[in-house]
């Protein structure tokens, strides 16, 4: 059977972020209370008192929004996604009641409650918010506005989370184009648009396109953010992991370093990227088996997202899976098992039995108990994961390929 150093789990390895419209994009206030009084003048049904009145009203509405949209916002940088929930539609709400269900208002207040559902791993709520944003602001601004950029982007990202990569794609390179004709080939938010179609390529195993794309959305963020901003820390993360899928590991660790100290520095040790990078640091050190570097940095980054995002997300079973891999290695097989299995059941719970980090945790259990000669138990997990991978990103991927090889391999020592 394949090592188990090439099993792939780059979930968290590699990191997406999303659009500004995830960091809160703001209603235009003067614009919005014009269109308010030019449409109020023209109803000739009313007192100029009972105008006033309407005015007044909606002033204080949209005035009550922002200060919604500020309170979420808050909620969000402090990872309260259930209480951040209820703001968000507290929100939506107040949009609709005051300014129709097609305003520009309302397709933020959509695009910010589908924000804190996806963070949860909780797309199909997510999905037809993002998807009623994007119809807003096609029908409002026009095709190429940067805001119908970030919807295309955010829904993007959610069948990216998926594992719908095709349904991605154009998704994403149809947001790059917009940025990039709008605002300028050096803006950051074209390099986000850049990483993120970059993460696409990594994660089907295209990593000539992904690093190209990767070291110039880095380029961008460094001159415009500066050297220590949280999105460089991104941009490095991402960039890192491309060189340890393909074995450079001293250049990885290089860079994950560096992210990691700028989101402590940024972000504060409890922050959930800075579990991400202790976790991708500590997978590249499994992969080298350098076991007890790896371990310690796994079991912090498994406390902070336990604390910060609960016992049930998928953050949690990709950490789970990458510390039961560290025990299996080292033939500690009741351990292994456990998280395993702990990490297989939130994977489907969370994202579904099809998403290929479920085939990842299938492919670890198999090999498992390949291990300790538990042939029948290993191939029908093998099978299962070869079905998932083959229909999520086709029979040449290389996590295709590694899956199949393991199943001949189990086949061979079963004397098939």
């Amino acid at each position: 059977m394949a090592n188990s150093g090439d099993r792939c789990r780059a979930a968290k390895g590699i990191q997406r972020i999303k659009w500004p419209g995830n960091k809160r994009l703001r209603p235009r206030t003067a614009a919005v209370m014009f269109a308010f009084v030019v449409a109020l003048g023209l109803c000739g049904c009313e007192t100029t008192d009972q105008r006033l009145e309407r005015v007044v009203a909606m002033f204080k509405a949209q005035d009550e929004l922002l200060k919604l949209d500020q309170q979420a916002l808050q909620l969000d940088k402090s990872e309260k996604y259930e209480e951040e929930i209820v703001v968000a539609k507290k929100a939506l709400a107040l949009g609709e009641e005051n300014f129709g269900p097609d305003h520009l208002a309302v397709a933020n207040s959509l695009n910010n409650l589908a924000s804190p559902y996806i963070k949860q791993g909780q797309y199909a709520q997510a999905e037809p918010l993002y998807k009623r944003s994007l119809a807003i602001r096609e029908k409002a601004l026009g095709p190429d506005h940067p805001e119908v950029a970030t919807s295309l982007n955010n829904l993007a990202g959610m069948y990216d989370d998926q594992g719908q990569y095709a349904q991605a794609e154009p998704l994403y390179k149809r947001s790059l184009a917009i940025s990039e004709k709008v605002l300028g080939p050096d803006h950051p938010e074209v390099a986000t648009s850049l990483n993120n179609l970059a993460v696409l390529y990594h994660k089907q195993g295209q990593y000539a396109q992904a690093e190209l794309l990767h070291k110039r959305s880095l380029a961008i963020r460094e001159k415009a953010l500066g050297p220590d901003h949280p999105d460089v820390a991104i941009s490095l993360n991402n960039l890192a992991a491309i060189y340890g899928q393909q074995g450079q590991y001293a250049q990885a660790e290089l860079l994950y370093k560096r992210s990691l100290a700028i989101r402590e520095k940024a972000l504060g040790p409890d922050h959930s990227d800075v579990a991400s990078s202790l976790n991708n640091l500590a997978e590249l050190y499994r992969k080298q088996r350098q076991y007890a570097q790896a371990e310690p940095l796994f079991k912090r980054s498994l406390a902070i997202w336990e604390k910060v995002l609960g016992p049930d997300h998928p953050s949690v079973a990709i950490n789970l899976n990458n510390l039961a891999t560290v025990y299996s290695q080292q033939d500690q097989y009741a351990q292994a098992e456990l998280l395993y299995k702990r990490s297989l059941a939130i994977s489907e719970k969370a994202l579904g039995p099809d998403h290929p980090d479920v085939a990842t945790n299938l492919n670890n259990l198999a090999e498992l108990h390949y291990k300790q000669h538990n042939y029948a138990q290993a191939e029908l997990l093998l099978k299962r994961s070869l079905a998932i991978w083959e229909k999520a990103l086709g029979p040449d991927h290389p996590n295709t390929v590694m899956v199949r090889q393991n199943l001949a391999a189990l086949y061979a020592a079963m004397g098939r």
